[in-house]
């Protein structure tokens, strides 16, 4: 029995320990907002948080993940209002194209602006330089991001 913290509430899970936590995720937990891409941690679509920290569920045993806090897209609004400020500047854009990739790319720029409330271009590419964007959306992603953090386009 695996126990850890998803989206704030306690989940006890009977699984073998080895399972990658996205799978836990989408098909034991039901959260599907964590997607599946590359499964070898190369493209970022699985991106979650765990304690706070990006990480790809893909390659992630849920064993890692026992005792912890992970958040998923689904629970990045928890306290705020139903919507996370980088979920809105998203819409609010629209960055998205086909959509597929986004949730893995909103989690990495959530763990950055957590840790630097206003970070630069360069360190916004440099944080989301392992998500990949089939559509190339990428001047959209770094301007959700900015307005997010309240930093002015110039």
């Amino acid at each position: 029995m695996i126990v850890l913290r998803i989206n704030g509430r306690e989940e006890r899970l009977d699984v073998d320990p080895e399972m990658p936590l996205l799978w836990a995720l989408r098909d034991v937990v039901g959260l599907t907002g964590t997607k599946y891409g590359c499964g070898e941690a190369l493209c970022g679509a699985c991106t979650v948080h765990l304690d706070g920290d990006a990480v790809r569920a893909c390659a992630t045993p849920i064993r890692r993940a026992e005792g912890r806090e992970v958040t998923t897209i689904e629970g990045l609004a928890a306290g705020k209002g139903g919507e996370h400020p980088l979920q809105k500047a998203w819409v609010e854009l629209g960055v998205p194209q086909c959509g597929y990739c986004q949730s893995g790319q909103i989690m990495s720029a959530a763990a950055l602006l957590s840790k630097k409330a206003k970070p630069t271009n360069a360190e916004i590419d440099q944080s989301l330089a392992g998500n990949i964007c089939r559509c190339g959306t990428y001047t959209r992603i770094r301007a959700a991001v900015r307005k997010a953090a309240g930093i002015e386009e110039g």
